[in-house]
């Protein structure tokens, strides 16, 4: 008796019969791309040509991408249609709009790129819920609430944007606790928070250039009453620049991080963080315009009265932090359960840690 064999198909011919299947749109000026997107369904790729798009758009299936001709060149801006039953941001008013929202049953896998998204009264790009989510050179200029918001999603990368002029964050990631994210390679400045891990875990936050901010980047553990568990865990902070920070936030009622307390001329802070670890920033003249509730350009501080947890276990390696104002560094945490080693600033607190003959506690002027 003859043996029926059954062929055997490898990954790689998975993957590119998928590609093969998969639609295309091509969108210009004038055609809808809420249309493309809706029509297309999950596994499209909607190609934005150059030029202004006046809509609103909801990415609703998985694997979708949708891909401009680069910032700059494809806008997305506020004027036209915004779909039907769309969700709205996280915590706003149904008449707030955001430009891209990312969110629906069991989507992944979903890419945005080569595009500027600008003045909308919600966020850029928002999605939530999305297991896989990209974001590529993007530009997200003066939406009014958030500039690159990602939020209870996992597999977060936001690299190569340009985010500006937000209330809160430039580039956030929120309750994301297994994000297994990368927020890397981005400019942002203008924002309340340039960075903002917000209750995230797993996440590398690497070579941005974070200025003219209230603060650069923000690292926060936080319990909101009626939100998901909290947490900032085994995340990577590496080779940022972080300069020149110096708005106000949290001082006018509906200003720049008016939900927050207030805070400027921050670099970089760790507030109730876990297994952190900081290696090669230059943080340098960050210098406060405002009321402040954190008093120099590198902070570590306990969350505790805020419902998160002490400061416990970070790294703080080789970073030069240096001509902030008023302090350099302000470490307000258990400095036995901190590692601290080759780190170069001017004035600290503790003032001890640099009035030190050694380098045994990590700092050196």
């Amino acid at each position: 008796m003859s043996q029926v064999r059954t062929a055997q198909v490898r990954p790689a011919e998975v993957r590119t019969a998928e590609v093969r299947t998969a639609e295309v749109r091509t969108v210009g000026p004038g055609e809808s791309i809420q249309r493309a997107l809706d029509e297309a369904g999950p596994g499209a790729s909607v190609v934005l040509t150059e030029g202004t798009y006046t809509e609103s758009v909801w990415i609703r299936h998985g694997g979708v991408s949708l891909t401009g001709a680069g910032p700059g060149r494809t806008v997305l801006a506020p004027g036209g249609g915004v779909p039907a039953d769309v969700p709205r941001l996280h915590d706003a008013t149904e008449d707030v709009v955001s430009g891209v929202t990312v969110f629906g049953d069991a989507v992944a896998g979903v890419r945005v790129e080569g595009l500027t998204v600008a003045g909308f009264t919600g966020a850029g790009v928002y999605a939530h819920s999305v297991a896989g989510v990209s974001v590529r050179d993007v530009e997200a200029r003066g939406n009014a609430v958030w500039g690159v918001y990602l939020r209870e999603s996992s597999g977060c990368e936001v690299t190569g944007c340009r985010a500006s002029g937000s209330q809160y964050g430039g580039v956030a990631l929120s309750f994301c606790p297994d994000s297994d994210g990368l927020v890397a390679d981005n400019e942002t400045t203008a924002n309340a928070f340039g960075i903002f891990i917000d209750n995230s875990s797993g996440t590398r936050v690497v070579r941005n250039d974070c200025h003219g901010n209230a603060i650069g980047m923000l690292l926060l553990n936080q319990v909101y009453e009626g939100e998901p568990a909290g947490g900032v865990r085994d995340c990577l902070v590496a080779g940022n620049d972080l300069h020149g920070n110096d708005l106000a936030a949290g001082a006018e009622p509906d200003g720049l991080g008016a939900a927050g307390p207030p805070i400027s001329g921050v670099g970089l802070a760790l507030i109730g963080t876990h297994r952190v670890t900081v290696v090669d920033n230059h943080i340098h003249d960050n210098h406060p315009s405002g009321e402040s509730v954190m008093g120099a350009g590198f902070v570590i501080g306990s969350s505790k009265d805020w419902g998160g947890d002490d400061a416990l276990d970070n790294h703080v390696l080789w970073n030069r932090i240096t001509g902030n104002t008023p302090l350099d560094f302000q470490l307000g945490a258990d400095l036995a359960r901190q590692t601290c080693a080759g780190n170069v600033a001017g004035k600290g607190d503790p003032a001890e840690l640099l009035d030190r003959d050694d380098a045994a506690g990590g700092w050196r002027r």
